[in-house]
């Protein structure tokens, strides 16, 4: 598939692949509460969900890095701005999410 598609092409199949990674990571930090914040909870309380985590992140490497894995996949290595760029991607979902479980919390105050 590779030999056939334009390296532009494979880097934004590859983009768009670790992004919706990258945020999935954010939401599976995100939505342990619907109410309290990552830090009242602790952000190793749940050892499980950090082993899913990290087995995710490994099989996305694999899938951009490993070159038999990229021909089957139709990805290509990512450069150190594209990581950069998808290192911002779970601090947004998650920093979303806290500021929306705060203002829950605040209103929630307001009621009582």
């Amino acid at each position: 598939m590779t030999e056939t598609c334009a390296p532009q092409l494979l880097a934004a199949t590859t983009m768009t692949f670790a992004g919706i990674t990258a945020c999935q990571v954010g939401t599976a930090l995100a939505c342990r509460t619907t109410h309290a914040s990552l830090r009242s909870i602790g952000f190793a309380s749940n050892r499980l969900l950090l082993w899913g985590i990290a087995f995710e992140l490994a099989f996305a490497v694999a899938l951009i890095y490993v070159p038999a894995l990229q021909a089957l996949f139709g990805t290509a290595a990512l450069g150190p701005v594209e990581l950069a760029l998808l290192a911002v991607f779970p601090v947004i979902v998650r920093g979303s999410d806290e500021l929306r479980k705060w203002f829950v919390r605040s209103r929630q105050r307001e009621n009582y």
